[in-house]
């Protein structure tokens, strides 16, 4: 049974895998065919056909590697400078060039000059190559006010799970209470297990970060501290600490092996699984956008420690990078785990959430072949243009991002290689959530 529903996860997964890129592509899709250019084939995956239909001037189809996908554009690329395709070149660079604005003109047809994509104004390409990571972030969105409005998700709560019953320095990283050690406040003011606390010093507490934040600025006060115990409101009081704690960040986040001096109550705090209004939710999305962000940036200096998990004896860290099999596991990985049905539906939407969002910030680098570089090579054509009309000089015509494509096919080798060291990880020593 457990097999079976691993095997199931990494189906939905895939399911999920394959409508996001299908989603993707469709944002590219209707904004080109908005402009008038002509787009010969719609496909979602890689390989040989599985099915296609054609219906007007496009063939939609599905192929067999579920990895990608991609819709073709006629007139990516502008022609050579004589107006024409250029003749063949011996030069592997030149080569690079010419075949790529070879592709650009397939399948061209009588009356499609004015169907071309490099004819149409910066701004225009901008929103074609824009729209399908905008269709990744819009289904990102959507998908994370679902389960944060409609499922809620774990967090701490202003229930006690237990209480301390002396004062201990959290940097010293000890449990055990000594007979130096004070009583802790919660413990001398009676606080209990399964206590719910509803106000702290006169403010009512919704929330942990609240509560959290209310202990720690009141360190040295005897405050009245109301709880909820046995359906009745109880009020205690407590000398709050002074206290070595964790230090948080700008986001409230823990900062490992970092302490501050603050005041101390002495409980756990319970979790559960807690629904968000749509500000908290959307402050919530803004720190995972912030966090994607910031692991972006780090993903060169994650590659040492992802060698050594696919090659050595080194760990895999939880926040190393992952692909899409390492994905698909973690998609079977939930089907598998001992929770709620609801809790497991949340966390694979979660999952595809966040795919989605990888999607839309890894699109969006300046870089080709990526979505950001043809967006890129758009905004210098406005620039290069708008500045020869302000210095009355000639229109310098299109950008040739064509000339681009030796360092795209570099970047492309890049992201072959390092997407093929992740698929190694992801195989032999895969991230585990359980």
């Amino acid at each position: 049974m457990t097999t079976l529903m691993f095997i199931l996860g990494i189906v939905l997964f895939a399911v999920g895998l394959l409508f996001s890129i299908a989603w993707h592509e469709l944002g590219h899709l209707s904004t080109a065919k908005m402009f008038g250019i002509r787009v010969p084939q719609y496909m979602v995956g890689f390989g040989p056909t599985i099915f296609s239909r054609k219906k007007g001037d496009t063939e939609y189809g599905v192929k067999a590697i579920p990895f990608g996908g991609y819709i073709r554009m006629i007139g990516m690329f502008p022609p050579g400078p004589d107006g024409r395709m250029e003749a063949r070149s011996t030069s592997p660079w030149r080569g690079m060039i010419e075949d790529a604005r070879s592709a650009a003109f397939e399948e061209l047809q009588p009356g499609d000059e004015k169907r071309l994509f490099y004819t149409r104004k910066p701004w225009k390409r901008v929103i074609v190559m824009f729209a399908g990571p905008f269709m990744n972030l819009i289904l990102a969105v959507v998908l994370f006010l679902t389960v944060l409005m409609g499922f809620g998700i774990s967090q701490q709560t202003t229930t006690v799970s237990s209480v301390s019953q002396c004062v201990i320095s959290q940097s010293e990283n000890r449990d055990d209470c000594t007979r130096s050690d004070p009583a802790s406040p919660a413990a001398a003011a009676g606080l209990k297990a399964g206590d719910k606390i509803v106000s702290f010093d006169g403010v009512r507490t919704d929330d942990w970060d609240k509560l959290s934040d209310l202990i720690r600025a009141t360190p040295g006060e005897q405050v009245p501290i109301v709880v909820e115990r046995g359906g009745q409101e109880v009020t205690l009081h407590a000398h709050i600490a002074t206290n070595q704690v964790a230090k948080k960040d700008s986001h409230g986040q823990i900062v490992q092996g970092e302490y501050v001096t603050a005041g101390f109550l002495g409980f756990s705090a319970a979790t559960g699984v807690v629904k968000q209004d749509f500000g908290q939710s959307v402050t919530w999305m803004g720190d995972r956008i912030g966090d994607a962000v910031d692991s972006l940036a780090a993903l060169p200096g994650k590659i040492p420690a992802l060698w050594d998990a696919a090659f050595g004896d080194g760990p895999r860290e939880a926040d190393s990078p992952m692909g899409v099999v390492g994905a698909a596991r973690v998609g079977g990985e939930i089907a598998t785990l001992d929770i709620p049905p609801t809790q497991q539906l949340a966390m694979f939407v979660m999952l595809v959430a966040g795919f989605n969002l990888s999607l839309f910030l890894f699109n969006m680098l300046p870089l080709l072949p990526l979505d950001g570089g043809h967006i890129a090579g758009a905004l210098w054509e406005s620039l290069r243009r708008s500045t020869a009309k302000v210095l009355r000089r000639p229109d310098p015509g299109p950008f040739d991002v064509a000339k681009l494509m030796p360092v795209a096919y570099v970047v492309a080798g890049v992201f072959v290689c390092f997407t093929l060291l992740v698929l190694v990880a992801d195989v032999v020593n895969p991230v585990r959530i359980s």
